[in-house]
């Protein structure tokens, strides 16, 4: 049987082997060496007797298919890239008894690192094997699940700048840096109303904000000291939402400063938890980030935690 997941390449499908783990890398992640890295997979698997299948992808379209196709294995499921492709991987497991096992290998690795897996090779595939079964929280958004935060505004202004950045032939990071100041340099605000039950507000309760950005974590981050960016908890039942009030390029340029060296203040922010919201606004459609990818919604948006919807290796 064949199926086309990109609607050009043919894949062949295959049933779920129960005694082998399924490996899905993105040719895209990691330095470019992926022949190298597969091949020293398969050694660090068969290293502790376990068969392994490992499938490269090109493509989101790609990974959901292989995803798909593996759910029905009794082994972890793995995901080999940045935060992008284990996201995708575990949209498609979330809600079964699937586990997923993370091999971090992207820029960032948020997810990886706020569970405490290593980040070298070794490490990751020994968790993998004989790390234990933690559950944890999946945020949605119309429908997407989302592993670490989503948002509006600048963010995925930012996000689609890099892109075209990249595609000119910028490494990551300095496409980065050319987004993020063209970001800066031109913000684009947006007039949010949030309705929500049940909001547990740190100060001000303000619903309705022209901001330049709406940003919603899977669980809370800490704003300050070593852990700032990082989540202490993964499974708190709880959406962690964060507004900021309208400001210029160069208040906005600060914020950024201060966020990167971990000196958020929380005045700069207001933030509330809650389980479930509405985002209205004055366009009927909204680009929309999540995990690093950004897509078009139409609005109004319907955000919601979904609690230990997500199997997952972690460390013992």
């Amino acid at each position: 049987m064949t199926a086309y997941a990109n609607g050009m390449e043919p894949l062949r499908v295959l049933p779920p082997d129960a005694t082998r783990v399924t490996c899905i890398l993105n040719a895209a992640a990691g330095s470019g060496e992926m022949p190298e890295a597969r091949e020293r997979l398969g050694r660090l698997f068969a290293g502790f007797g376990t068969a392994v299948r490992i499938v490269i992808v090109h493509s989101a379209d790609e990974i959901i298919f292989h995803a798909r196709q593996a759910i029905g294995s009794r082994r972890p499921v793995v995901a080999g890239g940045g935060d992008g492709t284990v996201s995708a991987v575990a949209s498609m497991l979330a809600g079964n008894d699937a586990v997923l096992g993370v091999l971090p290998l992207g820029t960032c690795n948020h997810f990886a690192k706020d569970l405490g897996i290593p980040l070298d090779l070794a490490g990751a595939v020994r968790t993998i094997l004989t790390g234990r079964v933690r559950t944890v929280d999946l945020g949605e958004v119309n429908g997407q699940l989302f592993l670490n935060n989503s948002s509006l505004g600048v963010y995925p202004q930012l996000v689609r700048g890099r892109i075209a950045e990249q595609h000119r032939g910028h490494r990551k990071w300095v496409a980065l840096a050319l987004a993020a100041a063209a970001a800066l340099r031109h913000p684009s605000p947006v007039l949010v109303q949030l309705q929500a039950a049940g909001l547990q507000a740190d100060g001000a309760q303000a619903l309705a904000r022209r901001t330049p950005l709406l940003f919603v974590g899977n669980n809370r981050y800490s704003l300050a000291g070593p852990q700032a960016g990082r989540r202490a908890r993964l499974d708190a039942g709880q959406l962690w939402v964060c507004t900021t009030r309208e400001a210029g390029s160069c208040r906005l340029l600060g914020l950024a400063v201060r966020a990167l060296a971990g000196h958020l203040r929380a005045h700069d922010l207001e933030m509330q938890d809650t389980a479930e919201f509405w985002v209205e606004t004055q366009r009927r459609q909204i680009e929309v980030a999540w995990d690093g990818e950004v897509t078009t919604m139409v609005c109004p948006l319907h955000y919601r935690i979904r609690p230990g919807a997500l199997r997952v290796m972690a460390p013992s």
